[in-house]
């Protein structure tokens, strides 16, 4: 079944980073609409992101912060399947695009695969590998989920079962992972393999105060989509991250 495929990449002052982002979806061989939301950025972001002719679209202005900048870009998605991509990651190769497009057989709405974590400085020193090979929905009352930049949804989806809370501060990816997979049990596939790159040093992991936030909104997220949990078995996810550390991609 064809398929076409909507990128999204949210960025803010991202001229360090957003030339690699931009190179790795247009060297894609599989087209994909990729659609640039700027929160007003005061850097050389816009002029580097004017130098790629695939972009499809650009809006740059202020918004209420990375999940609501996110809602925007789905809102202007016409691709069947959408992806996000941050302005720090990539993928790891032109063919990631064609492989997540075949994946989705009929009746998949979610396909999800594997992430290395790797220098800011260096793509190619993997620190940390995130392997979702042994996801289940499950797993959400420990604080997992599958790498959100390796996940790509059907646009019905979002449509159906709504976007992206914005009064989550850190957490609404696994809030909104956790609404469909879990509560609404969409049918997804897992894609043995690394997809994405993603440069250390997000939101998620910047200090005691973030991991406090981000713990807080998983238990919260939990509670608002039926997952029975509590503060203990949030904080065993911990344990699975010491694994990925010494973990390496075949």
């Amino acid at each position: 079944m064809s398929c076409t495929v909507s990128i999204i990449t949210v960025v803010y002052n991202g001229a360090p980073t957003i030339r690699d982002c931009l190179a790795s979806v247009a060297s894609q061989t599989f087209p994909a609409e990729h659609i640039i939301i700027d929160g007003g950025s005061t850097d050389d972001t816009l002029k580097i992101v004017s130098e790629f002719p695939h972009v499809s679209r650009i809006v740059s202005e202020p918004d209420q912060g990375m999940y609501d900048a996110m809602n925007k870009g789905i809102r202007l998605a016409t691709g069947d399947i959408v992806g996000i991509l941050n302005a720090d990651d990539v993928y790891v190769d032109g063919h990631v695009l064609e492989k997540i497009a075949a994946a989705f057989a009929p009746g998949v709405d979610a396909v999800f695969a594997d992430l290395v974590y790797v220098r800011p400085e260096d793509l190619q020193r993997v620190v940390r590998y995130y392997r979702a090979d042994r996801f289940t929905p499950e797993q959400f009352a420990s604080g997992r989920m599958p790498p959100h930049p390796t996940v790509f949804l059907r646009r019905s989806v979002y449509e159906k079962y709504g976007l992206f809370k914005t009064d989550y501060r850190i957490a609404a990816d696994f809030e909104l992972l956790a609404r469909f997979l879990a509560r609404h049990r969409i049918a997804y596939r897992y894609l043995p393999e690394v997809i994405v790159k993603m440069r250390t040093g997000g939101v998620s992991t910047r200090g005691l105060t973030s991991n406090l936030v981000l713990n807080r909104e998983i238990l919260r997220a939990c509670r608002e989509n039926g997952i029975r949990t509590n503060l203990v078995r949030v904080y065993s996810k911990y344990l699975t991250k010491i694994f990925q550390l010494v973990r390496k991609p075949t």
